[in-house]
């Protein structure tokens, strides 16, 4: 018989819970910051370990060749950008003068019409910049100890992707026997939609991302804006942090093509066309290449994104959305938590829901052959 606790009881506890659950993150953050991203990593490419062991191959050299595909993926990503950004500095120069340029002319229409105006230059600029780094130096060397960590993690992630994808089985095993065996197959089918989840949620914003970068690409160089590939591509990587993202990436375009530009139209007609994409990113592409996948609720979406910058950072605010969507799958499954779930999931109808239910379950009988020793 399960004790019922008053709710002047229960509140502290559920609360003190919170405190220190989000306490142990922020400490531990160099910890489980690489799990994570390693256990998701490990996940997305776990079918092409399995299709490979399949085959004959030994689990040791599939689980190696899935991680060495992943890492020409992204050594291939990161050769992509420095090649760009190596024909973007060159234009430094000329953007340093275009500032000059425009703030001359600011400084003449302030004075024409603004009476004791204060001019400003670039080299005021450059100024506050510099007394800015002196007095945070101190932040700013954390910042360096932070991209030593960060090299580490660089280092640390594909060793945790390679035994997560080795000993995935026994993972699995272990949480079975963790569990009475009366709840062995609910447990095998929280697993099987995680698992859905997780690959479904990379799978989706990875196509997005791609039909971004083809959208912005033809936008940019329709109206003649150098880098336009760099600023493309850029723009849809930005897409991974939701409504903030393609903020801050439409930003960068409008900003280099007012300063590279003469008119005033290229940058309202890249903001405008930006606008349209990211209209049909948000109302299209997205909802029915991610969210018909993965249920997500866009309010506790925005507050996710403000708790996983606090708690995170930027690893936060992409790392905490397909954890909010794991946890809608936890708890669905879990007695008495279900208002949780359903506070989590989407606004769709029960069918469609119920449909999404019945996909799962078919897939269900394969996964518990594959877990069979």
């Amino acid at each position: 018989m399960q004790t019922k606790y008053p709710l002047y009881i229960k509140a502290p506890m559920v609360l003190l819970t919170i405190v220190l659950a989000v306490f142990i993150m922020i400490t531990a953050k160099s910890v489980l910051v690489p799990l994570m991203v390693s256990g998701f990593l490990a996940v997305l490419i776990s079918p092409m370990a399995s299709w490979l062991e399949r085959r004959g191959v030994p689990a040791l050299l599939a689980a190696f060749l899935s991680l060495v595909a992943l890492l020409a993926f992204i050594f291939g990503l990161a050769y992509f950008f420095y090649n760009q950004l190596l024909g973007f500095a060159d234009e430094l120069g000329m953007l340093e003068r275009r500032m000059s340029e425009l703030l001359e002319q600011l400084n003449e229409f302030t004075q024409r019409h603004i009476e004791g105006a204060v001019p400003i230059s670039l080299e005021n600029i450059q100024t506050i910049i510099f007394n800015y780094i002196y007095e945070n130096m101190a932040s700013l060397t954390h910042g360096v100890i932070a991209t030593a960590t960060t090299l580490t993690i660089i280092v640390i992630v594909p060793i945790y992707v390679f035994l997560f994808l080795y000993f995935r089985r026994f993972l699995i095993q272990f949480i079975l026997r963790a569990f009475p065996y009366r709840n062995r197959d609910k447990v095998q089918r929280v697993i099987h939609k995680v698992k859905n989840v997780v690959q479904n949620y990379i799978v989706g914003m990875f196509l997005v991302i791609i039909i971004l970068a083809i959208l912005n690409s033809i936008a940019l160089y329709s109206f003649g804006l150098k880098h336009a590939l760099l600023f493309a591509v850029f723009a849809a990587l930005l897409n991974v942090i939701p409504f903030l993202g393609p903020f801050i990436g439409a930003t960068f375009h409008i900003v280099f093509a007012l300063l590279t530009t003469d008119t005033l139209w290229v940058p309202f007609g890249i903001f405008l066309s930006f606008y349209v994409i990211q209209l049909a990113e948000s109302n299209l592409f997205t909802p029915k290449i991610v969210g018909g996948k993965v249920a997500m609720n866009p309010l506790l979406t925005i507050l996710t994104l403000f708790v996983g910058n606090f708690i995170w950072g930027l690893s936060g605010m992409i790392l905490f959305i397909p954890g909010m969507a794991i946890l809608k799958v936890i708890f669905d499954e879990i007695p008495g938590m279900e208002p949780y779930g359903y506070l989590l999931g989407d606004t769709r109808s029960p069918k469609k829901a119920r449909k999404r239910r019945e996909r799962l379950l078919k897939g269900l009988e394969s996964v518990k052959e594959r877990l069979k020793p």
